[in-house]
């Protein structure tokens, strides 16, 4: 059998690449997206569009049961390295989507004022880019007037900050940058405006004839004379297929991007196509724990410095008896397991001391071996001939072995009635023994009363005389 393909080195290399590229990937930020209540078909739909914005740092297949509370979702992010949730609700006048940061907080609560989804996206646009390699790598953040407008406006940009990971532009591949996410603040309206675009690289300074040989599609020439008909004017192209570059979107590549005529060091523009979905956010409430918590920030609630004093105040009384509590029940364990052990310490002590009684007590009584089956039936035989002799039952003393016996011995007298059925008529009242009872109530029976316990052919029994 010949050797395999790969050296032992070229294994061990690969191996630690794989570590390394593991150790990174768990390094990295993760995010859970769903949804919590009754949101209905379009906000279901809505976070499964948003999942696709989070990829490949996301569970895109999660389900979340309605008895599942947030609390089991924390229990179940912390062994998996989840770093955010991103949950979307409906109550009966707004949506709200909330975002938070694992395992202390804050959490962001956000009033989504308007959505479109990505079905509705792609079907307004006239040509769209949307392909499964694109969601191979996170997208690009880009966060557009996020000024020295409050310390709540820093906050909301750390957060979307640590959503993906971060950048090294002296490192990164230009390759791996196939998306853009755009979240756009408005001091005015303090709404954010979330967009999602796919990034496209194309070269620049050719005509169009040119660009469309480029193209994968090959374009039809079956009017022209000549190639450079189509290389020199561009005929038989539409004016639709041109699009318009301008200094906003051309830039010198820093190294060479995939795709036909990008080059490093030439010049190419950069192309965006709107791949939803389409959000507009504004800002609610900002709170320091996960879903709970002290409000640190409240678009609509402004409150005193007093009522601050006081809700500070309050939180303290109750984390005081909180920790009241917690010593109580602290004390009460303690009290209980020592009780615990002296109760056991007690019980030891005193088996030991009743071992050790019987075991110095000579002069107990021995209660002796157990009696064997025949000294048993000897003592109820002697019992037995005190009654026939005596007539008596025995004291309880003199046989303790021998339970004592409820049943008429002899001479006891009883008058029994018997009936003479062969003669028809009653029969003297006379003295039996009880042994006999049974047996003379057979002899008893006559002729009819034999007859019937044998069979045809058998001889009659002999009367039995008195």
């Amino acid at each position: 059998m010949g050797q395999s393909g790969r050296s032992r080195h070229q294994k061990r290399a690969r191996a630690q690449a794989q570590l390394r590229n593991l150790e990174a990937y768990a390094a990295q930020p993760h995010s859970f997206v769903f949804t919590r209540g009754c949101p209905g078909h379009s906000i279901r739909q809505l976070s499964l569009d948003l999942r696709r914005v989070m990829e490949p740092l996301t569970a895109t297949r999660l389900q979340i049961h309605k008895k599942n509370s947030l609390k089991d979702c924390i229990a179940v992010a912390g062994p998996l390295g989840v770093t955010h949730f991103l949950i979307l609700s409906k109550t009966e006048t707004n949506v709200y989507f909330k975002l938070m940061r694992l395992p202390g907080g804050p959490t962001l609560t956000f009033q989504v004022n308007k959505y479109t989804l990505v079905r509705d996206v792609v079907s307004s646009l006239r040509r769209h880019r949307m392909h499964e390699q694109q969601f191979v790598h996170p997208p690009l953040l880009v966060l557009n007037s996020f000024g020295p407008h409050g310390m709540h406006v820093k906050l909301m940009a750390t957060m979307f900050q640590n959503l993906f990971p971060s950048i090294n532009v002296h490192k990164v591949n230009l390759n791996t940058i196939k998306r853009c996410l755009l979240i756009n603040y408005n001091p005015k309206s303090q709404e954010l405006d979330f967009r999602h675009y796919s990034i496209k690289v194309v070269p620049v300074g050719a005509s169009r004839g040119m660009k469309k040989l480029l193209q994968e599609k090959f374009p039809n020439m079956s009017r022209l004379q000549d190639i450079s008909e189509l290389l020199a004017t561009g005929a038989g192209l539409s004016e639709s297929e041109a699009e318009p570059d301008g200094e906003h979107n051309i830039t010198e590549l820093p190294q060479a991007v995939a795709g036909r005529g990008n080059m490093q060091a030439q010049q190419s523009a950069v192309r965006l196509t709107e791949i939803g979905p389409r959000m507009t956010l504004q800002l609610i409430k900002i709170q320091d724990g996960i879903g709970e918590g002290k409000v640190m920030f409240h678009s609509f609630v402004h409150k005193t410095e007093e009522e601050l004093q006081a809700i500070l105040a309050a939180k303290e009384h109750k984390l005081q008896l909180k920790a009241q509590r917690q010593a109580q029940q602290a004390e009460n364990v303690r009290r209980k397991q020592e009780q615990r052990e002296a109760h056991r310490k007690k019980s030891l002590e005193g088996m030991r001391k009743k071992r050790a009684k019987a075991e110095g007590d000579s002069d107990a009584e021995d209660p002796g071996l157990p009696l064997e089956d025949s000294q048993w039936e000897e003592e109820e035989d002697e019992a037995e001939y005190f009654r026939q002799a005596v007539g008596e039952e025995p004291d309880e003393d003199m046989f303790p072995t021998v339970p004592k016996r409820r049943r008429p011995t002899w001479p006891s007298v009883r008058l029994h009635r018997g009936r003479d059925r062969g003669k028809g008529r009653h029969s003297d009242r006379r003295l039996t023994h009880p042994k006999d009872r049974f047996q003379g109530a057979q002899t008893k029976l006559g002729s009819r009363g034999a007859a019937r316990g044998r069979r045809r052919g058998q001889p009659r029994p002999p009367k039995r005389v008195a």
